[in-house]
């Protein structure tokens, strides 16, 4: 099973964050801007204010913290909250249009809605549940889970996986060597 087109979205707006990379591709309110004319949220370059901006980073930590597998931050997740409520979405019967942003929002606004609606649709068709954070300190990637039974853990068994086995491992051998016989 491949992503949809909303979950496909909602994997690259959380990995605008690349933990192991150290950068953030939306830094920036321009950044921000180009990146959602680049992901079809936008048809033409919007004019993204600080406010914008701000909104943006809140609701792209809460869809990382969602997505996590760890116990997650309430604060972040109660703090996008506030943001999806300030994106409102119309729901309607047209082919291809069931969720959407509200008719009365435009520019800036208007591509955060849809952003918001794709979370939505994740959500509401369970696709969710395929979309995972890498576990990893130093990673955090956000990856599709597509094995049958959705236990994929990591966003690679050679790297992420096999450093946390390495490190397992060898946590277990340190009381080992300090015991005399």
């Amino acid at each position: 099973m491949e992503p949809s087109s909303h979950a496909a979205v909602v994997m690259a707006f959380a990995n605008t964050l690349d933990i192991e990379e150290g950068t953030d591709a939306l830094r920036e309110p321009a950044d921000l801007a180009r990146w959602l004319v680049d992901n079809q949220l936008a048809p033409r370059t919007p004019t993204v204010t600080e406010a914008d901006h701000d909104r943006c980073l809140r609701l792209r930590g809460g869809v990382r913290e969602a997505l996590g597998t760890e116990d997650q931050r309430a604060h972040v997740l109660a703090d996008a909250d506030v943001v999806m409520r300030e994106l409102p979405l119309l729901v309607a019967l047209s082919p291809g249009a069931a969720l959407q942003p509200g008719p009365e929002l435009a520019g800036t606004s208007r591509a955060l809605a849809a952003l918001a609606a794709a979370v939505a649709t994740v959500r509401i068709t369970g696709e969710v549940d395929r979309i995972k954070r890498c576990p990893a300190e130093d990673c955090g990637w956000v990856f599709w889970d597509s094995t049958k039974n959705r236990s994929r853990r990591w966003c690679s068994m050679q790297v992420c996986g096999n450093r946390s086995k390495a490190r397992a491992f060898a946590s277990r051998r340190r009381p080992a060597q300090g015991r005399t016989a």
